[in-house]
């Protein structure tokens, strides 16, 4: 087989038996068995009592709130729970307890929890976590999560007990068996994401803090491993840097794979288990913006990489970023789909990103379904640092949001406010998708300003898919960041940078100062008179046709802000929807609807603190219908039926709000 110019770094592997072409099909039964509703993360349900016609009826059928299942009330509540036989399981509060409650009526059936001590406390990734898993034989059913300490639990999912036959007493360890010495209670991997669980197998990825002050470029290296769903044995283990002799070990220059951390699939994993293949969203090595320590390509980083279920084994992947400097780990699970592309049903599979590209490939062989061309990105001047030549852009579908920055994406209501945004930016490096950051300084370039990126346009949450229609739907945001590097403090890091940005004291007050370095790029020069810093739509839901890779419609998501339509700079003006900022949400697609809620916590419109769950029409994104739910979605909506009754269920939180999940249904006839 002959490969395509455009597709130079990509390694193929012909599977020689091919499953029969089945249309993923979503969540079952009208239950919700897994976190994306099926394994391939479709997000998808074919009910259809709720409508357009009645989603404005909407009430409260029942709320769990979570406040005391931890040591203190939660604000970020991201959990996706799942519904099986009547009876809804979650993870919740700040010390990862699970939860089953009667689906009818939220009362609580039973709950367990682990006090990790130190362990726990010193983990990376705390708090609810984004939920678990589901696995069953027809005489068995087990409940398994990821604790913060970073431990792998089965329950007995009808007694919340632990399941005794399963690694110690119902735990397996995570951090032992993982080919890496790791100190029990302080090694800084956890996890947030769900297991997933395929056949008798159960995949678990990594994570790790925050990649973007490393303390050194030595870290752990985030591995994803196979579990016996019965015993707890470690089946498999995939190597995210290659050691020497595995596939590209070479990529990874001057001994950097011995030493460079992370690449940790900290996303939601996908499987297509008629093929027997999982699929990896690997995110970035050590360091998100300073790669010099690391030279080379750095695969499997940046990469959608397909293993075999059973075994692990490498089946094919793609590299999305070649070198990644720039943060953007893929954040999300890879959407599974079978759909009719020119005449013929192909079996695909769907990775949208934090850059705003949704990336297509066969999910049997890895070619892109349209061309993915290696073409020459802008170079960077950071001392020591290796730069990546190219990098693969997409021919289709185009970019869902936007990229990189340019002047034409400043605020533009008025000349005078787009004046006033050009000389704010006046001392920031702008430019396309891959302008790496700068080397950050008072008199310019502050930082390199880009969206799509650390402000990513796609964040965990992901998007869902309409077997019906061929469409997939993706919620995201426009949100500037600077990517500035300044040297980092003595004494704390091996690495020679950190993120951060350099200011002069009157560009930070309005007086005079010394230069002064801001980690993590805060800036004042962001705004314009308190508005953000880009025109609208600051938030938006776009529906891909995946038939054609085309965008079929765009619309803002959420009202638009309070601060917008009464700010003075704007009076008089006829203000257009502008969605509200922060909305990075998941997407429910039902037999009906589009579901999304308001994600950004403020004041609404009717001025009462809370948010808008809103309801769009499939085939056009007509807004039909919203409730007012009394904080902000933080976790993905999900729905099921139940006693002749569909339900919608999702977690909301906020600051001054702890966690909750609100269960909504129509009234009784």
């Amino acid at each position: 087989m002959s490969l395509p110019l455009s597709w130079p770094r990509v390694a193929v592997v012909l599977l020689l038996a091919s499953a029969p072409l089945t249309a993923q099909h979503g969540a079952p039964s009208g239950e919700w068995r897994t976190y994306g509703g099926d394994l391939g993360h479709t997000r998808y349900a074919a009910l259809d009592q709720i409508t357009a016609a009645n989603f404005g009826s909407l009430e409260v059928a029942w709320r769990f709130k979570t406040d005391n299942l931890g040591p203190r009330p939660e604000f970020t509540f991201q959990s996706t729970p799942l519904m099986v036989k009547g009876r809804l399981y979650s993870t919740a509060g700040s010390r990862r307890a699970v939860v089953a409650l009667d689906a009818a009526t939220g009362e609580l059936k039973w709950s367990y929890s682990l006090d990790e001590g130190r362990r726990g406390a010193a983990a990376p990734r705390q708090l609810s976590g984004r939920g678990l898993s589901y696995w069953t034989d027809g005489a068995e059913e087990r409940i398994l999560y990821v604790t913060p300490g970073y431990r792998l639990i089965a329950l007995d999912a009808a007694t919340g007990f632990p399941v005794s036959g399963f690694g110690e007493q119902g735990i397996v360890d995570l951090k032992q068996n993982f080919d890496q010495d790791l100190n029990l209670e302080t090694a800084a991997v956890g996890l947030h994401a769900t297991p997933i669980v395929a056949g008798n197998v159960v995949i678990v990825g990594a994570a790790f803090e925050t990649g973007a002050n490393p303390r050194s470029k030595i870290n752990v290296k985030g591995y994803v491993r196979g579990f016996d769903v019965r015993t707890g044995k470690r089946l498999w283990i995939f190597r995210t840097i290659p050691s020497p002799g595995e596939f590209g070990n070479n990529t990874w220059k001057q001994d950097s794979w011995a030493y460079t951390g992370n690449t940790g699939v900290w996303a939601q994993i996908s499987v297509d288990e008629e093929a027997g293949l999982a699929y990896l969203p690997v995110e970035l090595p050590t360091h998100d913006y300073y790669g010099g320590q690391r030279p080379g390509d750095n695969l499997f980083s940046e990469s959608l990489v397909a293993v075999d279920l059973k075994t692990g084994a490498r089946k094919w992947h793609f590299q999305l970023v070649h070198h990644g400097v720039w943060d953007m780990d893929i954040p999300c699970a890879p959407i599974l789909a079978d759909v009719m592309i020119d005449g013929r049903l192909r079996k695909i599979v769907a990775q949208p990103t934090k850059q705003a590209f949704l990336y297509v490939f066969d999910r049997l062989t890895g070619e892109p379904i349209w061309p993915i061309v290696e073409r020459p990105v802008p170079q960077g001047d950071v001392p020591g640092e290796h730069y990546a030549r190219t990098q693969p852009i997409p021919s289709k579908p185009p970019a869902y949001d936007r990229q990189g920055f340019a002047v034409d994406d400043l605020i533009d209501f008025t000349p005078a406010l787009r004046a006033q945004g050009e000389a704010a930016i006046a001392n920031y490096r702008i430019g396309p998708i891959f302008t790496p950051p700068s080397l950050s300084r008072a008199d310019g370039p502050i930082a390199t300003l880009i969206m799509g990126a650390q402000g990513a346009a796609t964040n965990w949450p992901g998007g869902s898919f309409d077997p019906e229609t061929g469409l997939l739907y993706v919620a995201s945001e426009s949100s500037p960041r600077p990517m500035g590097l300044v040297p980092a403090p003595p004494g704390t890091s091996d690495l020679p940078y950190h993120q951060g940005t350099v200011l002069s004291g009157a560009r930070r007050s309005g007086g005079s100062g010394s230069a002064t370095a801001e980690a993590g790029g805060a800036n004042p020069a962001l705004s314009v008179q308190g508005l953000p810093l880009v025109k609208p739509p600051y938030s938006r839901i776009s529906a891909i046709d995946l038939t054609k890779g085309e965008i079929r419609w765009q619309v803002p998501h959420g009202a638009t802000p309070d601060l917008l339509k009464n700010h003075p700079a704007l009076k008089g003006l006829d203000v257009a929807p502008t969605g509200r900022p922060g909305n990075n949400v998941g997407t429910l697609v039902t037999k009906t609807l589009v579901i999304a809620g308001e994600g950004n916590y403020g004041p609404t419109p009717s001025g009462t603190r809370g948010a808008m769950l809103r309801a769009y029409d499939k085939a056009s994104g007509r807004e039909v219908a919203a409730v007012q739910m009394p904080a902000p979605q933080t976790g993905s909506p999900m729905t099921y039926m139940l006693g002749g009754r569909q339900y919608l269920v999702i977690a909301i939180s906020g600051p001054g709000y702890s966690g909750e999940l609100l269960a909504l249904r129509l009234p009784a006839w």
